[in-house]
């Protein structure tokens, strides 16, 4: 799943996504995992677009899974290690 999250074929989703599933998924139980990997499964433009706010995320694609990943997501550098983050 982490190869998946860093290997999406953007930069900017493979930062985002990869850094997200990188910091949680040791922690998340089964049904989360299950809810990442079908957050996962959204086309790479999609996800993208919903993660960067460019897009609003349809009704029909929501999921707690992905409602986390907009919240930390949304914050400035996000998928940028701490010490490379602007203050």
């Amino acid at each position: 799943m982490l190869f998946r999250a860093h290997h999406r074929g953007t930069k900017e989703a493979d930062l985002m996504i990869g850094a997200f599933v990188r910091r949680w998924a040791a922690e998340l139980t089964e049904a989360e995992l299950d809810d990442l990997e079908a957050t996962l499964d959204f086309p790479d433009v999609e996800l993208s677009d919903w993660l960067t706010g460019r897009r609003p995320v349809p009704e029909d694609c929501r999921s707690p899974m992905l409602e986390r990943m907009l919240v930390e997501c949304a914050g400035l550098g996000a998928g940028l290690p701490p010490e490379l983050r602007r203050p």
